[in-house]
């Protein structure tokens, strides 16, 4: 067989998505080289409530990307050991009985393992409920990676294996032979045979020096923090506008909802009542103290759906920005890499392409 050069690649972006893509395209025997501004974790990561799930209000095809994404965590956390991930299962009723209902309905005909469960198996799953819910429903396979440190894991085995991590701010792309060649940084030019962004919220900068309009939202996600604390809560809960988990090292962190919620005109009374919802929701939480808050700003594309693939009419370009960057990151990073590498695009991607917004 004849020996190929290896592909070098940029991947702009070290958030969960430009981490993963990053480790796969690595792993696959690409030469990648990682540029961020902030260093591991990115922007929007570290703000993330974190949660695995295909959840609710997901038509079927973005379901089954998001099923198949959860089925790639167990393969990820297999290749890499340590990931900082747990199945430690979703309780849901933040919505009316009858929309509860009609989810679960739905989503259970999908394959999706849904309990429906009473205020007594409610309090069963989280015994610090001050108010267990009478109706409710389970996902025993819901899981959560805590956002940072996997991110930060993830970029720490690509470099082992070979890919390069540097700090900085990308200018402008470069061009030749009607294709994107490089990338600037700090006046310096970087050439790649592809460059990928996957750079969350500052996507949009960088795909407008290729003349690329990336039609994204960027809404604020207020979470509010608890300093550490002894375990109160098992898995994720999604009360009316109460959406909490604690974290590896015990802290209780909360949004109205698992975005975060407005921080409205005044944060730090936004972020005052909202820890005393969470106070309130808890038994045993009287020692629970206020440690910070995060106001993240989510890159959101204007139809709720994820961007991914290659930008049509410009060469050497592959764009990857979403808002479910948890969920999606260990299979939004092996398609990309099998897309980027091999020229094979994977079905359930379909949907997702930039060329939609072409109106």
């Amino acid at each position: 067989m004849e020996s190929s050069v290896a592909k070098e690649i940029i991947v702009i972006g070290a958030g969960i998505i430009g981490a993963s893509i990053a480790w796969h395209l690595t792993k696959a025997g690409a030469r990648v080289t990682v540029i961020s501004t902030s260093g591991a974790g990115g922007v929007a990561t570290p703000n993330s409530f974190a949660w695995i799930n295909a959840s609710w209000g997901n038509p079927e095809t973005y379901f089954r990307l998001r099923v198949r994404a959860m089925a790639e965590w167990k393969r990820l956390a297999k290749d890499v050991p340590g990931l900082p991930l747990a199945w430690c299962g979703g309780l849901c009723f933040d919505l009316p009985a009858d929309k509860l209902e009609a989810y679960a309905a739905e989503h259970s005909s999908w394959g999706y393992g849904i309990e429906r469960v009473d205020r007594e198996r409610a309090a069963q799953i989280e015994p610090n409920l001050v108010d267990p819910p009478d109706f409710a429903v389970y996902v025993a396979e819901e899981g959560v990676a805590e956002p940072v440190a996997t991110a930060k894991a993830l970029l720490a085995d690509a470099e082992r294996l070979g890919a390069r991590v540097a700090t900085g701010t990308v200018e402008r792309l470069t061009f030749g032979d009607g294709k994107v060649t490089g990338v600037v940084v700090s006046g310096e030019t970087i050439s790649a045979d592809d460059i990928v962004i996957a750079a969350g919220t500052g996507a949009p900068a960088v795909a407008a020096t290729a003349g690329i309009e990336l039609p994204i939202e960027t809404p604020p996600g207020l979470i509010v923090h608890s300093r550490p604390h002894g375990k109160l809560l098992n898995g994720l809960v999604h009360a009316d506008r109460l959406h909490m988990r604690q974290t590896a090292e015990g802290r209780i962190i909360a949004g109205s909802d698992f975005a975060g919620g407005d921080p409205g005109e005044n944060t730090e009374a936004t972020a005052r009542d909202l820890f005393a919802a969470m106070k309130g929701a808890l038994r045993g939480s009287d020692s629970l103290e206020l440690d910070f808050h995060t106001v993240g700003y989510r890159p959101n594309p204007v139809d709720g759906f994820p961007i991914i693939g290659r930008a049509e009419g410009v060469g050497g370009l592959y764009i990857a920005v979403m808002h479910s960057g948890i969920t999606l990151a260990p299979a939004i990073g092996l398609f990309a890499t099998r897309e980027i590498l091999e020229g094979e695009r994977d079905a359930l991607l379909k949907p997702y392409g930039l060329e939609r917004f072409a109106q």
